[in-house]
């Protein structure tokens, strides 16, 4: 079972990601859980957001504590919560930021990728939100959801015009971290 937990601001679809995470995985004929973790429900307020992914049946349904991977959708997070709490030493951490992963300055051995989400979800989207566009680098990187799954799952979610930008940026990202990461 992989286990991946998601940092971001109310109304950065952190929630929604998880979501989306989880439907891929299940189109993908693997078993997943989604759930979100609430501290004030307002936006811009921190929110968290936990997916599981297994070939066989999840039977925990405990809050994750360490994960092994993780996705900040909003890098002002870091020094205001601890994002790499619990992170496995081999994890991978994606960060959507136009920094160097160095220039980040991390206390984790994890895997640290970055992206500017943000800004390519601006340009193709219209909208700095990032979720859907983090999930297509997280499914390249990692291969733990595929690209078809993805698209699946945003097809299922949003209707049909909303559905093509977000494949269009997820397709971007995939794209982008096929070439960094060289996978």
């Amino acid at each position: 079972m992989k286990e991946l937990r998601l940092h971001g601001r109310g109304g950065q679809g952190v929630v929604t990601a998880a979501e989306l995470v989880a439907q891929a995985a299940f189109a993908d004929k693997k078993y997943s859980q989604a759930f979100p973790s609430f501290g004030s429900e307002r936006m811009g307020a921190p929110v968290t957001s936990f997916v599981r992914i297994s070939d066989d049946a999840i039977r925990c349904r405990n809050q994750i504590y360490t994960p092994d991977y993780l996705i900040v959708q909003d890098a002002t997070l870091i020094g205001t919560v601890d994002v790499t709490a619990g992170l496995k030493p081999d994890g991978l951490m994606i960060i959507d930021t136009e920094k160097d992963p160095g220039e980040l300055k991390l206390d984790t051995k994890a895997t640290v990728m970055t992206i500017p989400a943000s800004h390519i979800a601006q340009e193709i989207i219209g909208r700095p939100i990032q979720n859907t566009t983090l999930l297509g680098y997280f499914a390249a990187v990692t291969g733990l959801i595929s690209f078809d799954g993805v698209k699946l799952a945003l097809k299922h979610r949003f209707p049909a015009a909303i559905a093509i930008k977000n494949i269009k940026a997820v397709e971007k990202a995939f794209s982008l971290a096929k070439e960094v990461a060289h996978v």
